[in-house]
């Protein structure tokens, strides 16, 4: 799916492109991003659980500070060099993605090298031990990678045509773990307040037996902390997606037991 210009403007609740300076779409199933080309004051960028696999657009936001991509179809980081030329990028989340496995530590110094001015990398600081290390352990990306279009590359279970403000409904064996920090991101970029720690863990369940079910309940919690602060629209969405999700499960459980 492609993120339009109308899209854009009603999340961030701008007029004009050039005046947008924060943008969340996660989960929106996204794989087309070539609007960015027209974001040149965006400053924090939430794309993460879309199905991004390019990001060459994002090399013209050059006043972008953080960028989440967290949980996309990106498989070459060669991508990478696309962001070397952002001179105020500091936060950078790409975690969950094909191009960090299967040597996470390689991945991370292969980041280091081609963005050494990160203070941040998937939620975990940067020192400047690791910096130095990178510029002799990571692989060195010079050159911008070739291009494969969104619709070759492919992108698993994206393809529904949801807007921006539209919950993401994901496969049953993908849930996604929400840690308190990019909920809080995604609150202050809707012009929410922030939650304490002790509030966020409030809403945990006390039994978690097994990693599946702790994965699910991140993702429970997340969903009740937000939902509040949601107007009519939002939770009408919300609503929808809900008894979407209700159906597909009820059809798959009734062919279960046929």
């Amino acid at each position: 799916m492609k993120l339009t210009r109308k899209q854009v403007l009603s999340r961030a609740k701008a007029s004009e492109l050039d005046s947008v300076r924060k943008l969340n779409c996660w989960g929106s199933r996204l794989t087309d991003i070539s609007i960015c080309h027209e974001l040149p004051n965006i400053e924090v960028m939430t794309l993460s659980a879309n199905g991004i696999s390019i990001l060459e657009p994002i090399s013209h936001c050059q006043n972008l500070t953080e960028l989440y991509l967290r949980k996309n179809n990106i498989s070459d980081l060669g991508q990478l060099y696309y962001l070397k030329h952002l001179p105020r990028l500091k936060i950078l989340w790409l975690s969950e993605n094909p191009c960090c496995n299967p040597d996470p530590h390689k991945y991370r110094m292969t980041v280091l090298k081609t963005l050494p001015n990160l203070q941040k990398l998937d939620n975990q600081a940067v020192t400047a031990e690791e910096v130095s290390h990178a510029m002799s352990e990571g692989e060195e990306i010079t050159a911008a990678p070739t291009e494969i279009s969104p619709a070759e590359n492919g992108s698993p279970g994206l393809t529904s045509d949801h807007t921006c403000g539209e919950v993401s409904i994901e496969s049953e064996n993908d849930s996604l773990n929400f840690s308190m920090e990019e909920t809080n991101k995604i609150r202050e970029q809707l012009g929410m307040k922030p939650l304490p720690r002790d509030k966020f863990s409030s809403f945990s369940s006390p039994l978690e037996p097994s990693v599946d079910r702790k994965r699910k309940s991140n993702v429970l919690n997340a969903v009740l902390l937000l939902l509040k602060d949601l107007d009519t629209e939002g939770l009408e969405i919300v609503q929808r997606t809900a008894e979407n999700r209700i159906h597909q499960l009820q059809r798959k459980t009734f062919q279960q037991e046929s």
